[in-house]
């Protein structure tokens, strides 16, 4: 139902107090409406450019916002409210009057140092109606405030692809043995919430990841995917694909098959912060662009004395990495129940529960597959960000 039925109805009803309703347009947002003093005005509508998340970080308590405000009815007033969530406090006010030419659709970019602490940044939009709008974003300031969020409000997520049973291509012994002593270990000891789908066609493959897409994520909430089965490599065309279970073995386009690219893309724009691929398959180290030309270099760890702000500065910043059981080659599926040689030595990290401190990293994580005889690829791809990690944290 549009607004200007709802307003009609309320109208009939004969309604002349104010009324409070949650937004029509942004869940973030709430209209003030007086029908007494005017029936037909429009709501402003307040469109969040910068940040885009409802929930956000800043170690220094250095804030960026950019709105816009858009309406029918002349923009009289735009507030920004600095209010204490736990106190519910306002710490600082300020109130911005449109200029000539702007009311109708005024623009809003501004910067700004914040207290250390739980905070929301509400901004308030007025119009000559006396109709307003109010949408806020929440803001953790400080790393003790971002510390007790990271281990409070976050999860973990783990997707696994795996495929014994192919149409076409010769049947495999471990993929299924493998992922689903992966999703144990996951489970039980670092609380991950796991869903295994198994031998699953290209379309199947695609619907999953498009539902995980799909999904909202938390700022600090963690994707990890992981492929076992069969791959291929094409050097005409110079690039990797995941066999699925209906591939055709001997498939010239490459149709039947989902390439790397492809995949790539589609894992790089699924919304959550932190994704981290694995992949054990023939020629999973062509998921990197630039193997046959070059070799990316590793992020380097560091260490904080405090769990905590280890992990929420890890968490901070954008993951987009990888882990392939081997090159530009075929890897070994390995002994019939005795998982594959990459599989046991990501198990064997799993295990391992990351050491005194409880988190395994991922250079800690490349340290146990490394020594391999078919040399395993670590990396990054998409919109990775320096000094990324994705972290096993035990629960």
């Amino acid at each position: 139902m549009n607004l200007s039925k709802w307003l009609m109805i309320l109208a009939l009803l004969g309604s002349t107090s104010q009324i409070w309703a949650q937004n029509i347009s942004t869940r973030s947002a709430e209209f003030q409406i007086d029908l007494k003093n005017n029936r037909n005005g429009d709501v402003p509508i307040i469109t969040w450019e910068d940040p885009i998340p409802e929930i956000n970080f800043s170690q220094d308590g250095r804030f960026t916002m950019k709105l816009k405000v858009v309406g029918n009815s002349p923009i009289t007033a735009v507030s920004i409210d600095i209010i204490d969530t736990e106190t519910g406090e306002s710490k600082g006010m300020q109130k911005l009057i449109p200029e000539a030419g702007s009311e109708y659709n005024y623009s809003l970019s501004k910067g700004m140092y914040l207290l250390e602490g739980s905070l929301k940044v509400q901004v308030t939009a007025e119009n000559g109606a006396g109709i307003k709008t109010t949408s806020s974003k929440k803001v953790y300031v400080g790393e003790e405030a971002i510390a007790n969020v990271s281990r409070l409000d976050r999860t973990d997520y783990a997707l696994l692809f795996a495929t014994d049973e192919y149409e076409y291509w010769n049947d495999l012994v471990n993929p299924i043995f493998d992922s689903r002593t992966i999703a144990e270990i996951l489970r039980k000891d670092y609380r991950f919430e796991v869903e295994i789908v198994e031998n699953a066609s290209q379309t199947e493959v695609l619907s999953k990841i498009r539902e995980y897409a799909q999904r909202s994520y938390k700022p600090m909430d963690q994707l990890f995917i992981f492929f076992a089965g069969h791959g291929s490599f094409d050097q005409t065309f110079g690039e990797g694909f995941v066999v699925t279970r209906e591939s055709l073995l001997n498939d010239e386009g490459k149709t039947s098959y989902l390439s790397h690219n492809r995949l790539r893309s589609i894992i790089n724009n699924i919304p959550s912060e932190h994704i981290f691929l694995g992949m054990d398959v023939c020629f999973g180290g062509t998921f990197d662009e630039a193997l046959a030309s070059a070799r990316g270099a590793d992020n380097e760890i560091y260490r904080e004395q405090a769990q905590s702000e280890f992990i929420t500065r890890k968490l901070l910043s954008k993951t987009r990495a990888y882990l392939t059981s081997g090159g530009k080659t075929y890897v070994s599926d390995g002994i019939p129940g005795e998982h594959s040689p990459f599989a046991k030595k990501f198990i064997e990290a799993l295990n391992s529960k990351g050491g005194n401190d409880g988190i395994l990293t991922l250079p800690e994580l490349f340290t146990y597959v490394e020594k391999l005889k078919i040399q395993p690829r670590m990396g990054a791809f998409g919109d990775n960000a320096p000094n990324s990690d994705f972290l096993f944290i035990v629960k």
